[in-house]
């Protein structure tokens, strides 16, 4: 299916952007270069592959999980205008 710059001008205005003539035959050209290439994509024969989770069959290194600060909580709730029990308090919003 090749697009005509009447698709790119319709698409663009259901998106409300704004495309000049020069812009809408530029996205044209790049449009049908995609297609194209969906379409190469789809002759290829698949039969027998089978589908993938993730395309590299591996785990993630994870960090240990492991405390690497000190607590300053004391020293962050001193600038608070009021803290019970190490919690902030603040107005009621929600009757």
């Amino acid at each position: 299916m090749a697009l005509e710059d009447s698709h790119v001008r319709r698409a663009a205005h259901l998106a409300r952007l704004g495309v000049s003539d020069d812009q809408a035959r530029g996205f044209v050209d790049d449009l049908n270069r995609i297609l194209e290439m969906v379409d190469q994509l789809q002759s290829l024969d698949t039969e027998g592959v089978a589908p993938l989770a993730h395309p590299l069959d591996a785990t993630q290194r994870l960090r240990a999980d492991e405390v690497t600060e000190s607590s300053q909580r004391d020293t962050f709730q001193h600038s608070a205008p009021a803290v019970e029990n190490g919690l902030y308090l603040v107005p009621r919003v929600v009757e």
